[in-house]
């Protein structure tokens, strides 16, 4: 398979669409082409004429087809993002973390505190971190996301086809996602299906909050009970749907909220278990299950339990 073919004269880039960048619509491609660039000056330059493809104006919604050749102005592009700083904390798992790869895709294992991508004034973040580490690299997108505080199971894509694939792997029901939190409190279930539905709001401080409400979507989540621990359950929870937030406002709806959960969880609770030194929260995407979206082959990819949640179990063993 060819990469896509670049080369510059005076500042104009010309650049050959491969089989890569079928189908991806033109601003897309530029908003990953041009990093730095406001959205807003891309358009302008479309809108203008000042991007060809195949020597003619097009669209901002025209969908690249393989052998168009688009002209791309000279424009500069801002350094910000090759400057952004990659704590070592979140290099070590960017380098050491990988669970499974290949050429299509990869998962990581990713580590607690970071946000899956940069933006809302974030200095670093997954994505863009991995950008950086792997320069060569010409492609590289999030298949789905992860909260900040989640640890575990990050779907990465390396190749456009493998992400159209796999987009349409989660949009069905063909990934089955395992998560392991620790609920506060002892619950007395062993087995329990929450079909409230969800609805996103945001609150009076601007921060984006989600409430179960009749008027929401559709949302499922199985919760199992793994283990009892002494003020604690140790919990599977395997979401069919997937809404933003889903298990930690199901776990909140159910009375026991994931420790550590700072928007959903109990106030008084996350106090007491930071003062003895857990102060993250416990939720970790720790199985994946799909059909690889180039060989056909089923894989199962585990993340290994983080030494903060192992801690924690310990230390509230019945």
């Amino acid at each position: 398979m060819k990469p896509v073919q670049q080369e510059t004269h005076s500042g104009v880039q010309f650049i050959e669409i491969f089989e890569e960048n079928c189908d991806q619509r033109l601003d897309n491609f530029l908003i990953a082409k041009l990093k730095g660039v406001p959205k807003s000056r891309i358009y302008r330059i479309v809108r203008k004429g000042e991007v060809r493809v195949n020597k003619g104006r097009v669209d901002v919604k025209y969908r690249l087809k393989e052998g168009d050749v688009v002209r791309i102005p000279p424009i500069r592009v801002a350094e910000t993002e090759n400057d952004a700083f990659v704590p070592q904390s979140l290099k070590h798992s960017l380098e050491h973390d990988i669970l499974y790869e290949d050429d299509a895709l990869l998962v990581l294992n990713k580590p607690s505190g970071f946000a899956v991508h940069g933006g809302s004034g974030l200095d670093s973040a997954v994505i863009e971190g991995l950008r950086q580490l792997r320069p060569a690299a010409p492609f590289l997108e999030l298949v789905h996301r992860l909260d900040r505080d989640t640890s575990g199971c990050l779907l990465i894509a390396k190749k456009r086809s493998a992400l159209r694939k796999l987009h349409e792997l989660f949009r069905g029901d063909d990934i089955q996602k395992t998560y392991l939190a620790v609920l506060s409190g002892r619950w007395a279930r062993k087995k329990l299906v929450v079909t409230a539905p969800l609805q996103k709001n945001v609150n009076k401080g601007g921060e984006r909050m989600v409430e179960v409400s009749r008027s929401g979507k559709e949302a499922e989540t199985l919760f199992r009970r793994i283990k009892l621990l002494s003020n604690a359950t140790l919990v599977e929870a395997s979401p069919k749907t997937g809404r933003t937030h889903q298990i930690r406002v199901h776990a909140a709806w159910l009375g026991h909220p994931i420790i550590g959960d700072e928007r959903y969880g109990d106030f008084e609770v996350n106090k007491a278990f930071k003062k003895i030194g857990f102060k993250r929260m416990f939720l970790h995407a720790y199985r994946l299950e799909f059909v690889h979206p180039v060989t056909g082959q089923r894989l199962q990819i585990t993340a290994p339990v983080p030494k903060s949640m192992e801690a924690l179990i310990n230390e509230n063993n019945e």
